[in-house]
């Protein structure tokens, strides 16, 4: 049998829908660490109530993970697509409308049972639409859109909570017209709304590639799973990707409060730019490590990265203000390299079933949920600095894997000296 040749004709629309599905998973997902203060304010929250939010979101992440793989195999990417959106929309119309705390959590565990189903579809959205030999560099062009919309979204909150200084500007105050008034921040919501809604309209107009999976993107069978559940390696891997989402998420989520409570800084102005910070490092981050992955070994680069992030953690919640406004960011920096080696690692070290050990991987996202919960509890019980001082155990955990991990494959190198 002749080999498939790569595929010729790129589906342009269809790479433009993937990127903008990015955009908006990450756009969605880590607005939250901005408005994490205004919530606690506006509701009246403790520390351990605050951390209930994320614990909503992420952990549906972490339910919907296998499942969504499942559904994948049964229904178009079409049909997921339109459902996520249309009920996305719904659900954050609903929130914007009927504001309250018990609203919020359920409107964020759906839109969290929402982006899983949508993580799962995606990437073989993208290498089929892009064409395989294009995946490589489109995936690196995701991670950058990815990042840019975390990156941008605390402006959009700095843009509808700044009633003084946007006073005048009619689409501001049309969206804060649809939210109480002490409730500005809701108002992201409705754009939330818009941009779902729009996107389930779009889905529908455009005709769709056929989606054949590679044996990676598969979801797998129920003795696959059970095969890699017996391996101790699954099992490590699995709480290094717990570990690292509920770092990054733990300092993510805090980081506003955190320069509120100990520093007075407004966590509209300064709290949103230094959490907007914090993602645009991770994502500079992100295309550094690339490059580093072609020169050294990845266990090296995750016990040096891991080692920066503690030190820079530690300065950051004992340090002055500047200390602190430096520090968060540079975690963002150094934290980036974590998760993509981590799940190489992961699948470098098992032989077979890679398509049920990703959903086994991506189930470890529920630490996003389970990890920030425990750091705002501890808050609760001593002091929030206690509490993110919590985060250098996950961190340990992860740096303990740059020295236990035994890949059956090592990440391919350049080597700097010449041949003699």
């Amino acid at each position: 049998m002749e080999k498939s040749k790569p595929t010729t004709k790129r589906y342009y629309h269809i790479i433009g829908l993937v990127m903008l599905v990015f955009f908006v998973i990450s756009f969605i997902t880590n607005i939250l660490n901005s408005i994490i203060v205004d919530v606690k304010d506006s509701f009246d929250l403790s520390l351990t109530s605050t951390g209930f939010l994320p614990f909503t979101f992420f952990i549906a992440y972490g339910i919907m993970s296998i499942p969504a793989g499942f559904l994948s195999e049964k229904y178009s990417e079409k049909s997921l697509l339109s459902i996520s959106f249309l009920v996305m929309g719904l659900a954050s119309l609903g929130f914007a409308i009927f504001p309250s705390y018990g609203v919020f959590s359920i409107t964020l565990f759906t839109l969290g049972c929402c982006m899983a189903v949508l993580q799962v579809i995606i990437n073989p959205m993208l290498r089929v639409a892009g064409g395989e030999e294009h995946f490589a560099f489109n995936s690196v062009l995701a991670q950058l859109v990815f990042g840019a919309a975390s990156f941008l979204s605390p402006y959009l909150y700095k843009y509808l909570v700044n009633t003084e200084g946007n006073s005048n500007d009619a689409l501001a105050e049309t969206l804060r017209g649809w939210v109480p008034v002490n409730l500005p921040w809701a108002s992201l919501y409705i754009v939330f709304a818009l941009i779902a809604f729009v996107l389930f309209i779009y889905v529908f107009l455009n005709k769709y590639p056929k989606f054949d999976k590679n044996e990676d993107e598969k979801a797998g069978n129920k003795s696959s799973y059970l095969d890699l559940l017996k391996n101790k390696w699954t099992i490590l891997y699995f709480l290094g990707i717990f570990c690292y989402v509920g770092a990054e998420q733990g300092v993510g989520n805090w980081i506003s409060q955190f320069l509120y409570q100990y520093h007075d800084l407004n966590p509209q102005t300064i709290g949103a730019d230094t959490v907007s910070y914090f993602w645009a490092m991770l994502t500079i981050g992100c295309l550094l490590g690339l490059l580093l992955l072609k020169f050294f070994d990845s266990r090296k680069i995750l016990i040096s990265a891991t080692t920066i992030t503690i030190l820079a953690l530690i300065f950051s919640l004992t340090g002055s203000k500047e200390m602190a406004l430096i520090g968060f960011p540079l975690i963002g920096f150094f934290i980036s390299v974590m998760y993509s080696v981590i799940f190489s690692l992961a699948l470098n070290s098992v032989k077979e079933h890679h398509g049920s050990l990703s959903g086994i991987l991506c189930t470890g996202i529920a630490g996003g949920a389970v990890i920030p919960f425990i750091v705002g509890g501890l808050g609760e019980l001593m002091t929030l600095k206690s509490g993110m001082f919590f985060l250098i155990i996950p961190l340990g955990f992860i740096l303990s894997i740059g020295f236990w991990a035994k890949p059956l494959v090592n990440n391919k190198t350049i080597s700097l000296k010449k041949d003699k």
